[in-house]
């Protein structure tokens, strides 16, 4: 048995016989297999021995003995008050708990940790929201944070961005004007198309012709593009941090990677091409053995797996844009970087390109038709000749005013494009590389890094 005095006060029982009444407050009881000591009574002295008292005979005196204590002493003691850390009130100054970068209490300065929520429940108090020194928070992106800083960037450095939209655009418009006007007059090819009677060969030199014109006008507009996109990225990544940029500086950035972006614009629909062609080899190569109906049926099939082949390595390829002009990258090196970042989020990056390129088409189509429309009706030919022929007459008219609805286009998509494709790079840093703390350290956030990063809505 225990001999320690736990079980009940030793000082108590000699208090107790003084008026010889109960005590107020009874002490635990004793074990069962304990002697029950004889009562005392009268004035307080030892305690009386025997053979079955386990007590000895001298006691101190009772106010010397602290009350029993614990699960089986007297009514609890109230807890003390919550120490610093996870929920309790931060201590003051920077280096310690709940400081600034640091684990503080709830709804502390510097980190997070538990506490009490309404009404006394004990809660989380979540992480803290994340650094945004630019036009997004630093920490995994969601779709919407995507859209949405593409769009910040062009309304909070609006002079910048549509100044060079706007330049782009129009000199891009400048140069398929002229080019429609004077050496890609392809009306004869479009009469020749629509006459039922024309011969085999005149419907061949026409296609020709309206393809190779068509060639012409999408090359210009592709180098407008790349132009737009170089400038468009530097100005991008230096919102991010927070930080504006003239365009001067913009082109002094992108100038030297030109040339390498001009080269990479071109190999991405080279390696489209080649994919297709190498899908449709196989039926092409039975055909001309007299293969038939199914060496038709091998060329379909093929040029169909081809091009889902060709839609996968654009999208794999798809970051290597900005790649090559913020990592001052070659060509090569910056495809397998763009290969590298989407490796495992191939669905992701494919739905926010697809639905950026969708906005885009539709900001530029609400501006186009009603300017293609109107360019019809003022050539002469009417807004029913434009919808039935698809073309209209391209008078000056017709081009001056469509070309007028172009510019404006190209001027909103030409940053949404780039913008959600920088900022789609960004984001797959951030996930994979933790690029983050180097943008906090760029844009100066102080003690960034040292608590948990937020939330990722909408990922």
């Amino acid at each position: 048995m225990n001999n320690t005095p736990g079980w009940a006060s030793p000082g108590s029982a000699p208090s107790e016989g003084q008026n010889g009444q109960e005590p107020a407050t009874p002490g635990p009881a004793e074990p069962s297999d304990r002697p029950t000591p004889p009562q005392p009574t009268g004035e307080p002295g030892p305690a009386p021995s025997g053979p079955g008292s386990k007590w000895s005979k001298e006691q101190p005196p009772p106010t010397q003995w602290p009350a029993p204590s614990g699960p089986q002493g007297a009514p609890p003691q109230a807890p003390p008050p919550p120490g610093p850390g996870w929920g309790g009130q931060p201590p003051a100054g920077p280096g310690g708990y709940g400081g600034p970068g640091g684990y503080g209490g709830y709804g502390g300065p510097g980190g997070y940790g538990y506490g009490q929520g309404p009404g006394g429940h004990p809660s989380w108090g979540g992480p803290p929201p994340a650094a945004k020194p630019g036009v997004i928070p630093l920490r995994p992106l969601g779709v919407g944070e995507i859209l949405d800083g593409a769009v910040s960037t062009m309304r909070t450095h609006w002079r910048t961005v549509l100044g060079i939209s706007l330049t782009v655009a129009v000199f891009t418009q400048i140069a398929v004007i002229l080019l429609q006007g004077f050496v890609l007059d392809d009306s004869a090819s479009a009469d020749t198309l629509n006459d039922p009677s024309a011969t085999a060969g005149e419907l061949t030199r026409a296609l020709g012709d309206t393809l190779l014109n068509s060639g012409v006008v999408l090359l210009i507009t592709l180098l407008g593009t790349i132009v737009a996109t170089a400038l468009l990225t530097t100005v991008t990544s230096r919102a991010v941090l927070g930080k504006s940029v003239t365009t001067a500086e913009a082109w002094q950035d992108a100038r030297p990677q030109l040339p390498k972006l001009i080269g990479l614009t071109f190999l991405l629909p080279l390696i489209a091409v080649a994919t297709a062609a190498v899908g449709t080899l196989p039926g092409v190569l039975v055909g001309l053995a007299g293969g038939g109906d199914g060496a038709v049926a091998l060329a379909v099939f093929g040029g169909l797996a081809a091009s889902l082949v060709a839609l996968w390595l654009m999208i794999r390829f798809s970051l290597a844009s900005p790649a090559l002009m913020l990592e001052k990258q070659s060509v090569l090196k910056s495809l397998s970087r763009s290969a590298k970042l989407v490796r495992g989020s191939w669905w992701r990056v494919f739905g926010i390109q697809l639905l950026a390129t969708i906005i885009a088409n539709i900001v530029a189509s609400i501006i186009v038709i009603p300017f293609a429309l109107i360019a019809s009706a003022l050539s002469g030919d009417g807004v029913g000749g434009f919808l039935n022929s698809g073309t209209g007459d391209l008078g000056w008219t017709f081009l001056i005013v469509s070309g007028v609805g172009s510019v404006i286009g190209a001027m909103l998509t030409f940053p949404i494009t780039a913008g959600v494709t920088v900022l789609l790079y960004i984001d797959q840093r951030i996930r994979r590389e933790a690029l983050d703390l180097d943008l906090a350290r760029a844009a100066g956030v102080q003690d960034y890094g040292s608590g948990a990063h937020g939330s990722t809505p909408g990922s």
